[in-house]
């Protein structure tokens, strides 16, 4: 039986790896999918995971005219083989080269999801070709789909584009496995050994930070704040690993990370899991983001948030509800929430009781899934 070709596209594998598991295994059963990225581990798990093909097209997330030449042509040669129905992409620079080299190489269907923009974040001389970039990428593209509503707001508020705009099921790439993300699947034993490990007490309220260990993320605000929380059993649990070339941290903040008694830094965990259930709180202060995974999973987990109030984080957490929504870059307002969360406990309870299902009810993976599928339906159908 034929089954029409889908490509997706991404600049680094690990975000095919991570952002979208378990869904091209889904959709490789109504089309033939093929994974695009720089080959490395995360690609090769990818085909072996998802079942899918894979091709190796190298992609800079920073700007490199020749590099990105070499991309864009090695996209367009591959899509003009392979002759794809649709190619869609996701992350900026992927989404940049995929919808031209696809317009040029006449793919009838060219859509691009954006997880989030960088733009907003940057002034002068960058912020402009930023925009300009993406305006180019949505000309190029024929169906653009925003991953939540406050992309969407930023989208038409710097005029990026003038086509529909579509948040596919309440938004997010992927949605929340909600049999993976359960507190359920993480034993006490394995709670006491982590814990353990870490030298964490029983009566220690712990923060949880998960992601990149950069400036965007809010971590040398976080790391500034908890600095000066006057209590001793409360503990700061950063996982992930810094980007000294990309986005390095300031000196103070690098020093706190190593000799700070109460700060316990993992590196990068393949499975969050154990790490979230030895918790009591996210604080997630980034500067700008898509619709963040982690709020998902830590959400599913049980645990309420602390966010900042930018696209994404405001749609996951209802303040007051299953989580506190604080200003961008607010050191002040970290710490006073930190505080609160520990010292009010019926508060704390409050939120963390709503924490789950008001993650469920909105964001489960099958419902995300099919919501994606029935749009590649309908835009195969209309061509």
């Amino acid at each position: 039986m034929f089954k029409p070709k889908i490509i997706r596209t991404s600049t680094v594998a690990l975000s095919l790896n991570v952002l979208l598991k378990g869904q091209l295994s889904f959709l490789n059963k109504y089309y033939e999918v093929i994974a695009v990225s720089g080959v490395d581990e995360n690609l090769e798990e990818v085909a072996t995971r998802e079942m899918v093909k894979i091709s190796d097209v190298k992609m800079h997330r920073t700007i490199k005219p020749f590099s990105d030449l070499c991309s864009l042509y090695n996209l367009y040669r591959l899509f003009r083989k392979e002759k794809p129905m649709i190619v869609h992409s996701i992350t900026p620079k992927a989404g940049l080269l995929s919808m031209v080299a696809a317009k040029l190489a006449g793919v009838p269907i060219r859509m691009h999801t954006f997880t989030g923009l960088i733009f907003p974040s940057k002034g002068g001389l960058m912020k402009i070709l930023l925009i300009k970039m993406d305006q180019f990428l949505c000309l190029c593209a024929t169906n653009i789909y925003p991953e939540g509503k406050g992309v969407e707001k930023d989208l038409k508020l710097y005029n990026i584009t003038r086509k529909p705009l579509k948040v596919l099921a309440n938004g997010n790439v992927n949605g929340i496995d909600s049999n993976f993300y359960s507190p359920e699947h993480i034993n006490s034993n394995q709670d006491n050994e982590l814990r353990k490990s870490l030298s964490i007490k029983e009566n220690d309220f712990v923060y949880i930070f998960v992601g990149r260990l950069v400036k965007d993320k809010g971590i040398n605000e976080l790391v500034n704040a908890f600095s000066k929380v006057p209590l001793e059993n409360i503990k700061l649990l950063l996982v992930g690993d810094e980007e000294k070339d990309l986005d390095p941290l300031n000196d103070f903040t690098v020093e706190q990370i190593k000799n700070h008694s109460n700060i316990i830094a993992v590196g990068f965990q393949k499975d969050v899991r154990p790490y979230f259930n030895i918790s009591h709180a996210l604080v997630f202060p980034s500067y700008r983001e898509g619709f963040p995974n982690v709020v998902l999973q830590a959400g599913a987990m049980g645990l309420p948030c602390i966010v900042s109030n930018i696209s994404g984080c405001n749609e996951i957490i209802m303040e007051g509800i299953n989580g506190a929504i604080i200003p961008v870059k607010d050191e002040e307002a970290i710490l006073n929430k930190m505080i609160e969360f520990q010292a009010d406990i019926k508060y704390y309870n409050a939120l963390k009781n709503n924490a789950r299902e008001m993650v469920l009810s909105r964001y489960e993976q099958t419902y995300v899934w099919e919501s994606i599928l029935n749009e590649y339906k309908q835009l195969i159908n209309d061509v």
